[in-house]
């Protein structure tokens, strides 16, 4: 259980401008909708998407790195990297494993099956939007075991959008729908209060020195 005298203790150590911003993000954080990259080449790419997922209230963000294995470009993340639950797998099979053990359908984005566009997409469902290498696309393994295929319609002679273009564009559209609707999709109050200790900690200097004197004090 959270102690939530220290949680009141820390947020004292914050500007309040950071106070104030962490009140007005939280509400619009979600784990109903999720996003998985595999095995993307281009490392600003995945930078990129994590971006895209802080911005549009995205909280957990999983990569996939079964051939490819790069650390996030802090400078095209843009600090993303601090507010955005990062879950990093050796295999699309454990991540696909615990993915729907969380009770997430996989979403596989691809221009090349013509199953759902995204503007009939069904937010309902828990989903975790799976994007590919820049030249391959999502694995067979993906195809496979995905629950439904999503595409954004495209007019023109390119077939397709880089893959940081296209997260952008998916999550502004499916977090723009629930934020309308009536589904529970918040974080729950634990979860709010496990972000905050969390965001705390990457904020203020000398996290664990401060938690220790609180705890001196009270003994």
């Amino acid at each position: 259980m959270q102690d939530l005298k220290l949680l009141e203790y820390l947020e004292t150590f914050l500007t309040e401008n950071r106070s104030e911003r962490f009140k007005k993000v939280l509400p619009f954080r979600t784990k109903h909708f999720t996003v998985a990259t595999e095995d993307v080449y281009q490392l600003h790419n995945t930078s990129a998407v994590m971006r895209s997922c802080d911005v549009f209230g995205i909280q957990e963000l999983n990569i996939v790195e079964e051939v490819n294995s790069k650390s996030i470009d802090r400078e095209i993340a843009m600090g993303a990297q601090k507010w955005v639950d990062l879950n990093r797998y050796t295999s699309t099979t454990d991540c696909i494993k615990d993915l729907k053990a969380n009770g997430y359908q996989i979403v596989a984005t691809t221009p090349h099956i013509d199953d759902c566009e995204l503007i009939d997409f069904d937010i309902k469902k828990k989903s975790c939007f799976f994007f590919g290498r820049e030249t391959e696309g999502l694995s067979q393994q993906v195809i496979n075991q995905a629950d439904c295929f999503l595409k954004i319609p495209m007019v023109g002679f390119t077939e397709s959008l880089n893959i940081s273009v296209s997260a952008a564009i998916i999550l502004q559209h499916v977090t723009a729908q629930l934020r309308k609707s009536e589904i529970d999709w918040q974080l729950t109050e634990d979860e709010v209060i496990e972000k905050r200790f969390d965001w705390i900690k990457k904020t203020i200097k000398d996290y664990d020195a401060i938690v220790e004197r609180f705890y001196a004090k009270k003994s």
